[in-house]
């Protein structure tokens, strides 16, 4: 039974969800500090490492500054959810925003007199644009079709090709004619596995950790390279493919010995076409035109046929094992299952499979209406890392989405944003719900790797504000912010705004229907120059990603930003 909403206090109020501390400055004064608001500012010191008393005390901004400094200043999407990862940040994407001004520097009127944040107009002498590297043609196929993605893709698939070429080689002369039939399965298996395994919640998480420990001593050309952990969808896309693959020729195989009269066993030919059928499915619907059509169709194909396929696994293995012991000399059929490779595969990827179902379920949430756009949603249910995403259901069994969290200052809860991208954001934004389904673990998110480097520029659009301040908030890094969107502070309302400004005292909020939509490619480059960073981070909407890391990355700039299957 719900609470009444009364018996809550409000979750944007700062009496619940802001924790003040007070420290002593370097004059002796006794000042009030949050410790999430320090912008660390030298690169010799690492994110976290830095309390606001050193911070303070070596003269780097503190909230104090950043207010003194704003009442100085004279003012100046998709409903897609990105896969299992993950897909993390895709539903925090706001406007299409592929941008284009030349409109010169203004100052917008705050909406409030202590505001700290400023919008800002675009500058009108940008640094020029270097020209682009390498051949047109080269350049458009390096960065658009040999992505990192593609390349785990073709890596995977190639070695399970070769392996098959092989195998099939070296038994053409065997009788019955082919590999064994038990290999091929087990081969199939071990592919399901990688697959799987690759998008497990721990694993994605255990991966960003080791890559986070990446000093910044080590060189940035291997830092860049580290930094595209996240393409590893081109793993599991290409171990599921190879998977399919090899149970092809298994299907082909029982096939061939069933007609010739060797293998009577019906029941496993039944079950293995079935599988193959199940296969075939998984990876035509996970095919990106397909995919981005119906994702709804998508996501329930994968996982309802997913689900069976592993259940068909076991009854294959069982019906099997139990063939192979009926033959003469042959052991007893619990011995020939535990003997079998493709049973203890199974057992690992049905633990898994299991696992985030146990941790299953509803908690209560906070819902604070930001406008008729969007929606920020409070839980203290958990506390919860930096950088991290959740995903929500109100019906678990139909659809989910990823969002990224921000953490509270007070280190006890947590919130999201979720903005009109789609049927499903939109009903949260009309009608807020008061509790909603979770499972699984928080997963690591892109921004993770900007850690990685000294100092960074963030480009987003819309609520791909939420992902930034998950970061920023607990995590401090030398950055620069820019961020184009309608109307922010009545689309996103002031408490978000006060907070994109601890982040970045100087952050490029561009108010697009005051502006017109931006260049954001030049606008990069140029915040990229002038704070000499090291790369460009972009979570907007996968038109305008793409266009920014393109843009960024055929001008030798490390550039970053989700794709369709982070």
């Amino acid at each position: 039974m719900e609470p009444p909403a009364d018996n809550h206090p409000n979750p944007g109020s700062p009496d619940s969800y802001h924790t003040v501390h007070e420290i002593t400055s370097k004059e002796g004064e006794n000042i009030k500090n949050d410790p999430s608001d320090l912008i660390v500012t030298d690169a010799s010191f690492r994110p976290g490492t830095l309390t606001t008393a050193k911070a303070s005390a070596l003269g780097y901004p503190t909230e104090d500054t950043f207010e003194n400094r704003s009442n100085t200043s004279k003012g100046s999407s998709d409903d897609m959810e990105k896969g299992m990862a993950p897909v993390l940040i895709q539903n925090q994407i706001g406007a299409n925003e592929i941008e284009k001004s030349d409109m010169e520097t203004t100052v917008q009127p705050r909406g409030h007199p202590d505001s700290n944040w400023r919008v800002s107009r675009p500058p009108k002498d940008l640094t020029t644009l270097p020209a682009k590297r390498e051949w047109r043609f080269w350049r458009g196929i390096r960065h658009n079709y040999v992505t990192v993605y593609q390349r785990l893709f073709a890596v995977c698939f190639a070695a399970n090709m070769i392996a098959l070429v092989v195998l099939l080689a070296t038994n053409r002369h065997s009788r019955p004619w082919g590999p064994d039939r038990g290999n091929v399965a087990t081969a199939a298996a071990a592919n399901v596995l990688a697959a799987f395994l690759i998008r497990q919640e721990n694993v994605i998480n255990a991966l960003y950790s080791i890559c986070c420990a990446t000093p910044w001593w080590f060189p940035l050309r291997l830092r860049r390279i580290i930094a595209k952990l996240y393409h590893f969808g081109g793993v599991h896309s290409g171990c599921a493919v190879s998977a399919t693959a090899w149970f092809i020729l298994f299907t082909a195989l029982i096939t061939m010995d069933s007609t010739s009269g060797e293998y009577a066993q019906p029941g496993v030919v039944a079950v293995t076409y079935v599988l193959v059928i199940l296969f075939l499915s998984i990876c035509f619907f996970a095919i990106p035109k397909f995919r981005f059509v119906s994702h709804n169709v998508f996501e329930a194909v994968h996982r309802f046929a997913g689900w069976i396929a592993v259940a068909l696994f076991w009854v294959l293995v069982l019906l099997v094992s139990k063939a192979n012991s009926e033959l003469p000399g042959a052991e007893s059929l619990g011995i020939t299952v535990i003997k079998s490779g493709v049973f203890w595969i199974l057992l690992v990827i049905t633990f898994f499979t299991i696992l985030p179902w146990l941790r299953l379920r509803k908690v209560e949430a906070f819902p604070e209406v930001l406008s008729n756009h969007a929606i920020r949603i409070h839980f203290k249910y958990m506390k919860i890392g930096p950088i991290l995403g959740i995903r929500i259901s109100d019906n678990p069994l139909k659809e989910w989405h990823a969002f990224a969290s921000i953490p509270a200052p007070d280190g006890q809860s947590f919130s999201l944003i979720v903005s009109d991208a789609g049927d499903w954001t939109k009903k949260q934004i009309q009608q807020p719900s008061r509790a909603y389904w979770v499972r699984g673990i928080p997963i690591t998110g892109v921004l993770r790797m900007a850690i990685v480097f000294s100092r960074v520029v963030l480009v987003t659009t819309g609520s791909g504000i939420g992902p930034i301040l998950s970061m920023l908030v607990s995590h401090p890094l030398p950055c620069r912010l820019l961020w184009s969107t309608p109307d922010p502070e009545k689309t996103y309302g002031e408490s978000i705004m006060e907070s994109v400004c601890k982040a970045d005292p100087d952050a490029m909020i561009i108010n697009t229907r005051a502006s017109g939509r931006p260049d954001m490619v030049a606008l990069a480059y140029h915040l990229y120059v002038q704070s000499n960073a090291e790369a460009v981070f972009c979570i907007s909407n996968p038109r305008l990603t793409q266009k920014i890391v393109y843009g960024m990355e055929s001008r030798g700039i490390p550039a970053y930003g989700p794709i369709w299957d982070s």
